[in-house]
């Protein structure tokens, strides 16, 4: 346990959280409004492959955050409209958009670059990294807190502000209709499904940076399978959260303490089939912990 005393493993939480974070976050947005954007791991794989390619080739970084946004932006409009006009199934829908995605973007990679499984042959451009002027200073939670790539601290402000919109503003009430009473909503005025659109919308968007930095912060290439079934667990991490964002920065916290601990135990010679487990099977246990006391909740 003596991890638990190590700065830097705390520093790599604080990393490891990041693109869950987003990915909760955008879960959240989407549920709250009553739509289950299950493309999340393809929204997050296509905006870090198109990061990457956009800023590789234009030697800008703004171009290629732009290039990335729109790719998973366009990604969950897509499904959007598959579910919101053509009324099909959403799980079975962004099951489809995340196998396409997956298997697509290897296929862009391969076309665009001649590259097969990762980006070697472009010179990734990477978010910078935030040393914060005072709290670099104080002694322990300095090393903690500063030096972080600047998409970590804006994974933590998107929560807050998230939070602040849904709570405080006249659109985070309309979302919040939406998903609660639909019928009701519309009976007032609202436009349920242009509201969905601009949820969806804004759920793509905090997808594609979680995507992001993934390719352009935590690693500087896109590699296939890198996402690694973070936009999956962003769904159990949001159930948790029980639509506030808040908890979803502790929930998706929890990931990060778990992936944090499988790569200190690569150090451990601990066998790495048991290692690849610890983050997934960390938000199972805790996912039918909160399960269990959710259901003696309802019960009393």
């Amino acid at each position: 346990m003596d991890f638990l005393l190590n700065l830097e493993f705390w520093f790599t939480v604080l990393r490891c959280t990041t693109p869950v974070l987003f990915a909760t976050t955008a879960a959240l947005i989407a549920s709250t409004a009553g739509v289950l954007n299950l493309s999340l791991e393809g929204s997050m794989t296509i905006a870090a492959l198109f990061g990457v390619i956009g800023g590789g080739y234009s030697g800008s970084l703004l171009v290629g955050m732009l290039c990335g946004m729109a790719a998973g932006i366009l990604l969950t409009l897509t499904l959007a409209y598959c579910v919101l006009r053509l009324k099909a199934n959403a799980i079975i829908a962004g099951v489809a958009l995340n196998l396409a995605s997956v298997g697509g973007a290897v296929f862009l990679l391969y076309t665009i670059t001649g590259d097969k499984n990762a980006s070697n042959s472009i010179r990734s451009l990477v978010y910078p990294s935030l040393h914060i002027p005072l709290i670099q200073d104080i002694p322990l939670a300095g090393r903690i807190i500063s030096g972080h790539n600047i998409l970590t601290y804006f994974s933590f402000v998107a929560a807050i502000i998230i939070f602040i919109m849904l709570r405080r503003t006249r659109f985070g009430i309309k979302i919040r209709s939406v998903g609660e009473m639909p019928a009701a909503a519309e009976s007032v005025g609202i436009r349920v499904t242009r509201v969905r659109y601009q949820a969806l919308f804004l759920s793509g968007l905090l997808a594609s940076f979680g995507g992001m930095y993934l390719s352009m912060g935590y690693v500087k290439r896109f590699t296939s399978g890198m996402v690694a079934g973070r936009g999956y667990i962003a769904l159990a991490t949001n159930a948790m959260a029980a639509g506030n964002p808040l908890m979803g920065i502790l929930s998706s916290g929890l990931y990060g303490f778990g992936n944090a601990l499988s790569i200190y135990l690569q150090n451990r010679n601990v066998d790495a089939y048991l290692i690849n487990m610890v983050p997934y099977g960390f938000i199972i246990i805790f996912y039918l912990i909160f399960s269990f006391v959710q259901k003696r909740k309802e019960k009393t």
